[in-house]
């Protein structure tokens, strides 16, 4: 079933394993290429751009998908896989499933499962099946060998610190958890409270709010702690790879699953808003006894990392016979 479309794909300048289709999200890239690499897949990633009026319409409702996201993504030769993160990105790669391209979906695909030859799914995704694998946390790229490359680069920048050296990971809003100003206040005097007795080093990402890292900053870096300015090399891994805690707002699946995937004890910051889906995989990370809410104390308890993502991709291997 592979050779023909290897063969195919040989007339590129570079073999290609996986096309990867998700919009520009940074938590789904993180998934899908996390589980390519694991994988061993040779990947090219897709970024899904729509054209009007689709990007206004719900996913369920294209029939055609490649008149919402255009042809460029339907190009021929397709690889041997393609797949498709989120809902626009498992339409597409529905679409463009045939007798030499297997169709992986990762999350809950919102669609008939039939329609894929396997399904990367969270266990608080719901779903279940011949074709599902199921996984603790959402996939993603931390790995043993890029916590230790990190380490090496990031642990001479941050020994001016106080240790147990404690990261913070900040989100930010989104259609289901608000964190402004009032949020940013309660977090930045908790964190206050610890502050004499460890290093803080902070990073927001693109969601966090200006007036969330401004707070932060005004009431932290006095008190002696690093908050990235989105200047220079991103330290987010170098992060994880140093800490003794991490400290993460409960907004993001991705953020938090990378973070249990080390060594360190996790503490969630918990946001006004609900999320059936996101709260039952805090919820059951804090039953597994991996996480614990943060309220102005640090304890460092023994952890081990909780990773399926290596397991999933030589599943994965094995399903689709690669």
């Amino acid at each position: 079933m592979w050779v023909d479309a290897r063969a195919r794909a040989g007339q590129s300048q570079r073999m290609v394993d996986v096309r990867i289709f998700c919009t520009d999200l940074a938590g789904l890239r993180s998934q899908a290429l996390g589980l390519a690499e694991a994988a061993g897949l040779a990947h090219e990633l897709s970024t899904l751009r729509f054209r009007k009026p689709w990007a206004s319409i719900p996913t369920n409702f294209w029939l055609l998908p490649k008149l919402a996201v255009g042809a460029e993504a339907f190009r021929a030769p397709l690889p041997p896989v393609v797949m498709g993160v989120g809902g626009a990105g498992a339409r597409v790669a529905a679409a463009l499933r045939g007798i030499n391209t297997a169709a992986v979906a990762v999350q809950h695909p919102r669609m008939r499962l039939s329609r894929f030859d396997a399904i990367l799914a969270a266990r608080h995704d719901g779903i279940s099946g011949a074709n599902v694998i199921i996984t603790r946390t959402a996939l993603h790229r931390v790995t043993a060998a890029r916590l230790a490359a990190e380490r090496a680069i990031w642990a001479p920048r941050f020994a001016h610190l106080r240790r147990p050296l404690v990261a913070v990971l900040l989100g930010g809003s989104n259609g289901r958890y608000r964190f402004e100003a009032p949020e940013a206040a309660a977090l930045a005097a908790n964190l206050a409270r610890i502050a004499p007795g460890c290093g803080l080093v902070i990073t927001p990402s693109r969601r966090t709010g200006p007036e969330v890292v401004a707070h932060l900053r005004a009431v932290l870096e006095p008190l002696g702690a690093w908050i990235w300015n989105f200047e220079g090399e991103n330290p987010y891994f170098g992060m994880l790879a140093c800490a003794d805690a991490i400290i993460a707002t409960a907004d993001s699946v991705s953020m938090v699953s990378e973070a249990v995937a080390t060594h360190a004890p996790v503490y969630l910051v918990r946001l006004p808003g609900k999320s059936t889906r996101i709260g039952a995989f805090m919820d059951e990370l804090a039953r597994d006894g991996r996480v614990r809410n943060f309220e102005g104390q640090l304890d460092l308890w023994p952890v081990q990392p909780l990773d399926d993502t290596a397991e999933a991709g030589a599943e994965l291997r094995r399903r689709l016979g690669l």
